[in-house]
């Protein structure tokens, strides 16, 4: 796509300064809003944040070699765009996010290839990336990158495919994530880049700091299922009960459910949990049934496989190659990957990210695996819950107290109540501590490791539990590492 094609798109006249020549015919080799890290021949978007504006860094991001900038039209006639020095092609506009989302709906209504978006309250990335290693059994493959699914996000996930000398006609499939925390934003998402197979993975109480209730987050991911095209296919979990309502919703496209417990077009047979070593099942789908060995820990990952191999299925890629893509399946760094050290403990790094029934699953897990003396669990306080949140950290804290985890280290604020939680149903204070930050937890479970232990580290984003991982990193040797699951 040349950047005569983007002024179109956009309705923008163009403005050179200085010796600027016409640039029109020109590709970016990639699209970004970070100056920062912006590559030599990169379109520049200058999008204007609530506690950023990125016309500030417009001079930098020219200077370091940005082919041009979409600004504003009021940048243009600022004191900050005239004491520009640097010879520039910019693209006005009147608002710089939305030319961004123009430009990648644009791509995304001019490919033929097939959508998958997935959203869920948990578990968008792991499945995103099954599906992903899925589909490229048979055809070439874009997916997000990262968790880069909001409305900055998801736009430069789909102008990948118009990146580094590759076009949109290069690709067969799009596995993208849209994720939300207020309602409307999985619509503005999907009305960007509408999807052929929309998966919801589940409906957890998440965000409630923006709900009133799990009925509101529930309707907010249903935003998917409206969005999808007509025609198209839903991929709706059948075990949870807010999903599987969400087929309702339409009655011009086809509805594939997956699930565990109830009856189901994909489901998993003949459960063997191994613990953090995965699990072995019979995959069963209307083309068939295959056995297979998933590495990734946790019932919740035979849910994120299940709905990856469901979505996989409708896309008609071999049953065979599906259950080879799932057999080979890692996941990302902070998420469930299992590090050992040579003083004899392990360690579950499942950092990046933490809910109610996330980190209740995992600690399930770490209870059911055999072979250590102690389980121990890092447990950060879990952000975004509301009002409800002190009372979802004791629930939690009650349950984990129930299932033969050795000792509990909660992690900074409501984790207080998890702690509290677990006092309540039975733990002693010796066996159930909190720690103010995650450094504090980081030299308590330094001095509390031993070789026979089983430690989990979860926590959300912005507890920061990885500062407790990196501790022990640096105080002991690992000695290996793989990817289980998140």
């Amino acid at each position: 796509m040349k950047l005569g094609d983007i002024r179109n798109i956009l309705r923008s006249q163009e403005r050179l300064t200085r010796e600027s020549v016409d640039l029109s015919e020109r590709e970016p080799i990639g699209y970004s809003i970070d100056s920062r890290s912006i590559r030599a021949g990169e379109l520049f978007f200058a999008i204007e944040g609530d506690n950023y504006d990125g016309h500030r860094f417009v001079e930098d991001a020219l200077r370091r070699g940005a082919l041009a900038a979409v600004v504003s039209s009021d940048y243009l006639s600022s004191s900050s765009a005239a004491g520009i020095d640097v010879d520039a092609w910019f693209l006005p506009v009147r608002d710089t996010l939305t030319a961004l989302q123009e430009t990648a709906a644009a791509v995304r209504r001019s490919w033929s290839g097939r959508e998958v978006a997935i959203t869920g309250s948990a578990g968008k990335t792991s499945t995103k990336e099954l599906a992903a290693s899925a589909l490229a059994r048979s055809g070439r493959v874009n997916k997000t990158a990262g968790n880069l699914n909001n409305d900055y996000g998801l736009p430069l996930s789909i102008l990948k495919m118009e990146s580094d000398g590759a076009h949109a006609a290069d690709f067969d499939y799009a596995v993208l994530e849209m994720g939300m925390n207020h309602k409307g934003e999985i619509a503005r998402l999907a009305n960007i880049a509408p999807p052929d197979v929309g998966v919801v993975t589940n409906v957890a109480p998440v965000h409630l700091e923006f709900f009133g209730s799990i009925e509101e987050i529930a309707d907010a991911k249903a935003e998917l299922v409206v969005g999808i095209k007509s025609g198209g296919s839903a991929v709706l979990n059948a075990d949870d009960e807010l999903v599987a309502k969400m087929k309702r919703l339409r009655s011009d496209i086809r509805v594939r459910t997956f699930g565990i417990n109830r009856d189901a077009d994909v489901r998993a047979r003949r459960i063997e949990d191994k613990g953090i070593l995965g699990t072995r099942f019979a995959l069963q789908t209307p083309r068939g049934e295959v056995e297979l060995r998933l590495r990734l820990a946790g019932r919740h990952q035979i849910y994120n496989a299940l709905a990856a191999a469901a979505a996989a299925d409708l896309c008609e890629t071999p049953l065979e190659a599906i259950a080879a893509a799932l057999e080979e399946a890692s996941s990302p760094k902070m998420r469930g990957e299992i590090l050992r050290f040579a003083e004899g403990f392990t360690l579950v790094d499942d950092s990046y990210n933490s809910n109610p029934r996330a980190l209740f699953e995992l600690v399930s897990t770490i209870a059911a695996t055999a072979g250590f003396n102690r389980r121990i669990v890092v447990a950060g306080e879990m952000l975004e819950l509301g009002v409800t949140g002190a009372e979802l950290h004791r629930e939690t804290g009650g349950r984990i107290a129930g299932v033969g985890i050795d000792l509990i280290i909660g992690v900074r604020g409501l984790a207080r109540e998890l702690i509290e939680g677990a006092h309540k149903a039975g733990m002693n204070v010796e066996r159930a501590v909190f720690c103010e930050t995650p450094e504090q937890a980081a030299e308590m479970i330094a001095r509390e490791a031993k070789s026979g232990d089983l430690i989990l580290v979860k926590g959300s984003r912005g507890v920061k539990t990885e500062v407790v991982v990196e501790g022990l990193k640096q105080q002991f040797r690992e000695t290996e590492s793989r990817a289980s699951g998140s």
